[in-house]
């Protein structure tokens, strides 16, 4: 299948990874542009699933190496949510496996769809509840599996969801709700691309040309500290991510007739 793309496509998907890194360190939701990428240019959909998560390890492993450096990391508190974590993105990478991918075809654009408006509407909340909710170790039993299952079954999202959980549910101070999220969240891509390795739905060459993308945009995008430049950074974010959905659900429409 590598063989079969023009370089213009690694050339362009090189320049989206960079832009997802970026989008991904300054607002979060570099999975929304990556996906539709990669199935805008005609990857089937069970190898673009595959080769965006191993693109995606690279931005996860950056800021997880990064935010544990920093001290922000509590390894012993999230390791029964690393262990539920990798459970669920098992089961969740073996669900989409076993899906027909005409099915896909169709239920991709849907979720683009549901996450882009959480995008649009819901995943700015970030006030820090002052009361725990839930114990820590049930929280992370109970999100693990349920968000491991759904990144490894999709992926898109899961970041901006387990951030508002740890934030809303067991008040956990912002910036290592944020770390503990970038740890979970490349437990799941790692499992999940393990799984995805061993069914055969991985482009190697193009998913490191995207992950070296993906560091230089989250290196750019970790640099991106004036305020009206991120709002506006956002705005060309969810207009891109918007633009690829509709033309994935075109396609879709399309192959109906």
């Amino acid at each position: 299948m590598e063989s079969e793309l023009a370089l213009w496509v690694y050339a362009l998907l090189f320049g989206v990874a960079v832009f997802a890194g970026f989008i991904d360190a300054v607002a979060g939701g570099g999975g929304l542009i990556a996906l539709p990428a990669l199935l805008a240019v005609g990857l089937p959909e069970h190898l673009a699933l595959g080769t965006n998560k191993l693109q995606g390890c690279f931005g996860t492993l950056s800021a997880t190496f990064n935010f544990a450096r920093k001290g922000y990391v509590e390894w012993r508190k999230i390791a029964i949510g690393i262990f539920f974590t990798l459970l669920g993105a098992i089961l969740g990478t073996l669900s989409v496996l076993a899906i027909d991918p005409s099915f896909l075809r169709f239920l991709i654009p849907v979720l683009l769809v549901g996450i882009f408006i959480y995008t649009l509407f819901g995943s700015n909340f970030k006030t820090q509840a002052k009361k725990a909710l839930m114990k820590e170790n049930a929280f992370y039993i109970v999100f693990g599996l349920i968000l491991g299952f759904y990144d490894g079954f999709f992926g898109p999202g899961a970041g901006s969801f387990w951030t508002f959980a740890m934030l809303a549910l067991i008040a956990l101070e912002t910036k290592r709700a944020v770390a503990h999220t970038k740890a979970l969240n490349f437990t799941s891509n790692i499992v999940s691309l393990s799984v995805f390795i061993a069914g055969g739905q991985v482009l190697w060459i193009l998913g490191f040309v995207m992950g070296a993308g993906q560091l230089i945009g989250g290196y750019l995008g970790a640099h991106m500290v004036i305020k009206k430049e991120a709002g506006f950074v956002r705005i060309i974010f969810l207009c891109v991510v918007a633009a690829t959905t509709l033309k994935l659900l075109y396609d879709g429409i399309k192959s109906l007739y």
